[in-house]
């Protein structure tokens, strides 16, 4: 019998195709972050919107509206998220985006096109928000937990190829007409909703979202489809049942969306601290200049190193290739380097990289001044290689899976909120105080040093059991997190059990859960025994020399959680060993 399919595709290439309709949401953020730094200044642009020409305030209000909408559209996913549903939810924010994009490109000379443009704006923003908050976790629950931090920083990586599209798309368009110009540029936008419409009509929902909603027989279609199993077969079964004790220690299963009280609780879980620690890491992505630099790179080298407009468009294209191959670089080394060194490793070249730049503007004198490119392209290189992917991928390891889709949608409006501030700001601040712009952007990212380096635990190589496990540590220990981090060994699948058991996490639930976890120990060995044949032993209650070892409920296995569906305990160990 064969596995069940959609789209005709079942086993890795139902995966991939998953993989690359969330990889294609992503690029069409990176895009949007992009398409209007080379039209703002354009004189067709300004031809038709007035109201921008030499005008600073009027030109940060027009591209930073668009994150209004984008917060509001992360906001109602806050909200309405759980209710709606991954795939339901990334359709309707690419349908929205549609409409965005078909208001913006409609406006008509003398028909009052800015408040038509505004609008255009906010609407795609509300659907680009919707989007940036259900993606990731759309992608991570449909992925394998091995392989689930490189699919992450995958797509953050295609923001940066997103804005490149952009970039030279607005060189290419500045050579034609002038509804060309920028009409052209914003209707391409079509394309990549369009490849995200209609391939999720076709896709299967999240296996987890299923069953947090108790529709198993829909659920155990959608995971032998994906891992390529038959329908009914016992690792399906298997899996299913893995995922069900996860929701059920969490208080998930049955319960449509966790309660927003949930995120400020503390104790041995610590959701709040998390949460905190997730939404800094978007907050710190933000006021580290990123924006400023991605979407006004053509207006930053016009007002301070003097090129004219064609000039400031091509280095801004160059500068944006600089950028992408940098976004790959985090592939192949976010597991290796660790997310700490990352995070400090970049704050520190971002840092530097702005003194560079405010140090080469000082005197006023333009050959100095052309230093400053310098600067600007070592700090996007920075940039695309550590701060652009690991915001993206923190809050999703940090946050346990209780609050994880709640404090991932905080972070995401976090993210749109100060991108918000600083796309409003910037153009008003290089009007005002020139390369002052640039020492506030060095100092801000040299404060993120010490609150890294005393407060962010690595995350890298550990499973989403073990995270849990060192949060508990640092709470019961009355340690620093990240010390608990460093003191707490890679753990085996048999360890786990034990060091959950002496730090709390099993043996009773939370003060805000209900549940049974005895029970749930029960119903997880009876699948164990009846498919022990088929998926290997997966516990061993028979270990010594383990804290707290001994007989007694096994702690649930969030890494097949965050895959969507369990990848069972010990296959899940090994990939992240």
């Amino acid at each position: 019998m064969a596995p069940p399919k959609f789209m005709g595709l079942s086993g890795r290439p139902l995966s991939m195709m998953v993989s690359a309709v969330a990889t294609t949401g992503f690029l069409l953020f990176g895009y949007d972050q992009g398409v209007m730094s080379g039209i703002i200044t354009a004189p067709a642009f300004n031809k038709m919107f007035p109201e921008t020409k030499d005008n600073s305030t009027m030109q940060g209000f027009v591209t930073a509206i668009y994150e209004i909408g984008c917060l509001a559209g992360a906001m109602f996913m806050l909200w309405a998220g759980d209710l709606l549903g991954r795939r339901r939810g990334i359709i309707t924010g690419a349908s929205i985006m549609l409409i965005g994009v078909i208001i913006q490109v409609a406006t008509v000379k003398d028909k009052n096109p800015l408040a038509q443009l505004i609008v255009g704006r906010v609407v795609m923003g509300v659907g680009n928000g919707m989007n940036t908050s259900t993606i990731p976790t759309y992608q991570a629950e449909c992925s394998k937990t091995s392989n689930r931090g490189l699919l992450i920083c995958i797509e953050g990586g295609v923001i940066a190829f997103g804005t490149l599209i952009a970039y030279w798309l607005d060189y290419g368009a500045s050579y034609g007409p002038d509804d060309l110009v920028w009409r052209f540029p914003i209707a391409f936008q079509v394309i990549f909703a369009v490849l995200i419409i209609f391939p999720m009509m076709f896709l299967p929902e999240s296996p987890r979202w299923l069953l947090s909603h108790q529709r198993e027989a829909e659920a155990d279609r959608v995971i032998a489809a994906i891992r390529g199993y038959e329908e009914g077969s016992p690792e399906a079964v298997l899996e299913r049942n893995l995922i069900v004790d996860s929701l059920r220690a969490s208080g998930g299963y049955g319960q449509k969306s966790t309660p927003v009280k949930a995120l400020f609780t503390h104790g041995k879980t610590q959701h709040f601290r998390r949460m905190l620690l997730g939404s800094s890491a978007q907050f710190f992505q933000q006021v580290g200049g990123c924006n400023a630099v991605i979407y006004y790179f053509p207006i930053l080298f016009e007002e301070s190193i003097g090129t004219d407009h064609n000039m400031s468009l091509l280095l801004g294209g160059v500068n944006m290739i600089v950028y992408s191959i940098f976004a790959t670089t985090s592939w192949f080394i976010v597991e290796r380097v660790g997310r700490r060194k990352m995070f400090l490793i970049g704050s520190l070249g971002q840092s530097l990289s702005m003194v560079i730049t405010f140090a080469c503007l000082i005197d006023g004198k333009e050959m100095t001044a052309r230093g400053a490119a310098v600067g600007l392209f070592t700090y996007i290189a920075f940039f695309g290689a550590t701060w652009l992917p690991l915001p993206w991928l923190y809050p999703a390891e940090v946050n346990p899976i209780k609050t994880r889709a709640k404090a991932n949608a905080v972070s995401t409006c976090v993210n749109w909120l100060f991108n918000f501030v600083i796309v409003m700001v910037t153009p008003i601040m290089i009007s005002n105080i020139g390369w002052g712009t640039y020492l506030f952007f060095a100092a801000t990212n040299a404060c993120f040093i010490p609150v890294i380096y005393f407060f962010y635990p690595e995350t890298a190589k550990r499973s989403l059991e073990e995270i849990d496990i060192i949060f508990a540590k640092g709470h019961a220990e009355k340690m620093s997190y990240v010390r608990a981090a460093k003191e707490l060994p890679h753990l085996q699948p048999e360890e786990i059990e034990g060091y959950a058991r002496k730090y709390g996490l099993v043996g009773h639930g939370e003060s805000d859960s209900s549940t049974e976890v005895g029970t749930i120990g029960d119903e997880r060995r009876d699948v164990e025994k009846n498919f022990s044949g088929q998926s290997g032993n997966m516990t061993n209650s028979s270990d010594e020399g383990l804290p707290g070892r001994g007989p007694g409920p096994s702690v649930v296995d969030e890494g097949g959680v965050e895959s969507g569906f369990g990848d069972g305990v010990n296959a899940s160990r090994k990939a992240d060993n």
